[in-house]
């Protein structure tokens, strides 16, 4: 398991509501790569909720749309942007019962089409929730002169906080 740093703490102005370590009212999401997977270990807050004591499903929504951003990030070393979000939930997810694991694979590459899989786990491991997001992604070229992206050694070394 490898924990990644975030390169656009740097960033003047960077205040990603999925991943900003800084934004107070976000979800400060971190990553780890396990094999071919990437993984994010995340507690949810109390006020993520939509109905009482449920994480909202908007939020597991971001969840799985910021992690499959970062896989596009480290895995496919490139960027893009969400073209398709096809989400699943299948039992509720609670504010108040532990760490969810967020676990993202790739299925496959049409072209420039990044077809990724996400779960998220409850803190007993059972799944609760699953997406088929559809990346549509650019040359690593175009993602550092388009989407400020930093390369993809830049998520490796010394993991900064801010």
């Amino acid at each position: 398991m490898k924990e990644l740093r975030n390169p656009f703490v740097s960033l003047e102005g960077y205040n990603c509501f999925g991943c900003a370590p800084g934004n107070s009212i976000g979800l400060q999401m971190k990553f780890t790569e396990e094999g071919d997977d990437l993984v994010s270990y995340w507690e949810p807050k109390r006020n993520f909720q939509g109905y009482h004591t449920v994480l909202h499903g908007g939020i597991q929504a971001t969840l799985m749309d910021e992690i499959a951003s970062w896989f596009v990030y480290v895995k496919l070393k490139s960027a893009g942007v969400t073209s398709k979000a096809e989400i699943r939930y299948i039992k509720p997810l609670y504010v108040d019962r532990g760490v969810l694991t967020i676990r993202a694979s790739l299925l496959q590459m049409r072209r420039n089409l990044a077809d990724i899989s996400v779960k998220i786990f409850d803190s007993d491991n059972v799944l609760c929730a699953e997406s088929l997001m559809v990346y549509f992604t650019v040359s690593p070229q175009k993602a550092k002169e388009t989407l400020y992206y930093p390369g993809p050694q830049s998520f490796y070394g010394t993991v900064e906080e801010k």
